[in-house]
């Protein structure tokens, strides 16, 4: 995704800085990134990736083998973190692009990315979405100064989905991908709408600060270059509960040391290389 005004990298991942001059904030997807596992679904998509270009350069491999193996091994293991680049900067110029769309303003349009904002425009049609009408915000930010946490909420809208097609009030996230199905999710999207529906403050383009609108429905919408959907979730207080429970343990994590001393025995003689040790009394 872009990088949210007041975001800022640290040693620890994203925090958001606060306006009002109080203490950082960890972010909603800095909370998930350190407490939820993902290697069930990104290890056999890395070896996937990685064993499909061995087959495809099946010649080259067996040569390099003898030849150059120290060099063909590090480029095996860079194969999977080169498309996850990849894909992480399609991802983030396409929710640009589906910002600007959704704010009315000017924007280029790639080759890359047209077929998506194409999905976009087939989204805002079927759901006869007029964005001066039903466009209540697009990568807003939302704080929750008491848990220490922010966020970018991707898309405010009122969509038909009521009773009688009542509008309802949604909070959607963006999901973007070249390979997974329109109507894939992973459950931590759950908490992530969730942190961000349960939000205090929101903090408008002038800086100025408003109450989080009350949320009706929580959803992801899945672009893809050749279809889309929108997955309802159910970013409700038990989701909510379970965010608490991940906030609790990335911000442990970000506070804990790097480093603990070794406890040598009384006796015991220092290593030459030893800094940090501890001998008990």
């Amino acid at each position: 995704m872009t990088e949210p005004r007041y975001a800022h990298q640290t040693d620890n991942g994203r925090y958001y800085e606060d306006p009002a001059g109080g203490p950082d904030l960890v972010s909603v997807t800095n909370v998930l990134d350190t407490s939820v596992n993902k290697t069930r679904s990104l290890m056999p998509w890395g070896v996937k990736l990685t064993v499909e270009w061995i087959l495809d350069h099946r010649m080259e491999i067996a040569r390099r083998a003898i030849t150059d193996r120290t060099e063909l091994t590090k480029e095996l293991k860079q194969i999977h973190k080169d498309a996850r680049d990849e894909a992480a900067d399609l991802g983030t110029v396409i929710h640009h692009a589906a910002e600007q769309r959704l704010l009315g303003a000017p924007f280029a349009v790639t080759r890359e990315v047209a077929p998506y904002l194409h999905q976009l425009e087939l989204f805002l049609g079927y759901w006869g979405v007029d964005i001066d009408k039903h466009v209540v915000a697009a990568e807003i930010t939302c704080l929750h100064r008491h848990l220490g946490y922010a966020g970018t909420a991707d898309l405010m809208i009122w969509l038909p989905t009521g009773e009688g097609r009542q509008l309802e009030l949604w909070l959607i996230d963006f999901k973007t991908s070249a390979t997974r199905s329109a109507k894939a999710v992973y459950p931590e999207n759950t908490q992530q709408l969730a942190a961000l529906r349960y939000c205090e403050t929101v903090l408008l383009p002038d800086d100025t600060e408003e109450p989080m609108p009350e949320i009706q429905k929580t959803g992801v919408l899945n672009l893809r270059s050749k279809s889309h959907a929108l997955v309802e979730m159910p970013g409700d207080r038990n989701a909510h509960k379970a965010f608490r429970g991940a906030l609790v343990n990335a911000q442990w994590h970000h506070a804990a040391p790097s480093s603990y001393p070794a406890l040598l025995a009384p006796d015991q003689p220092v290593p030459a290389r030893w800094r940090n040790f501890r001998k008990v009394a």
